[in-house]
């Protein structure tokens, strides 16, 4: 009987990652589970991301990037198998330019819960996290103990103790890319 998996996506670091490593490239969506969960029996892709910040009232340039990341999230909720989690975006304060500084928040906790709700649960052997920061150290430890196989997809410069902290870690390279491009 294969491994059941769950596959768990930092949807901005993935956004960073396809534009400043692969110069914008889109990929497919629905592909990439089936791509890294080969081998696997896969119960669910869970992506985690947060819709752009507005001001009140919004400008129309971002009007217009929030109903484009709405759609966005509303295919990926219309793909088989996949769960959207929404944080948030606020603004904490101004750079030394004067341009308005954001930060996504609750992601990160967002995406912890769900790999140690299955992992407590027995519900998965394996989970697959696109991620690059130490943040979900934490959680990643916990399900280890609890039995669970992780595996790292990153980019180029993940967070050494993330690294240290998965059972397996893999580069998300051009081929990989390729092979779920658009």
């Amino acid at each position: 009987m294969q491994e059941r998996c769950a596959i768990f996506i930092d949807g901005a670091y993935l956004f960073y990652l396809l534009r400043d490593e692969f110069g914008g490239v889109r990929i497919d969506y629905e592909l990439l589970p089936q791509k890294l969960s080969e081998n696997t029996n896969l119960l669910r892709t869970y992506f985690y991301s947060s819709l752009p910040y507005q001001s009140n009232p919004p400008t129309a340039q971002e009007s217009a990037l929030y109903a484009r990341q709405r759609q966005f999230f509303s295919a990926l909720r219309l793909m088989p198998r996949y769960t959207v989690r929404l944080g948030r975006v606020e603004q904490r304060g101004f750079a030394a330019d004067g341009s308005p500084i954001y930060e996504q928040k609750r992601v990160d906790i967002l995406l912890a819960v769900d790999l140690l709700l299955l992992a407590a649960d027995s519900l998965i052997q394996q989970a697959i996290i696109i991620a690059g920061d130490s943040d979900f150290i934490p959680a990643i430890a916990t399900a280890k103990n609890r039995g669970v196989i992780i595996k790292l997809y990153h980019g180029r410069n993940p967070h050494r103790d993330l690294m240290e902290e998965v059972d397996e870690h893999f580069r998300i390279d051009q081929p990989l890319v390729n092979s779920v491009r658009l």
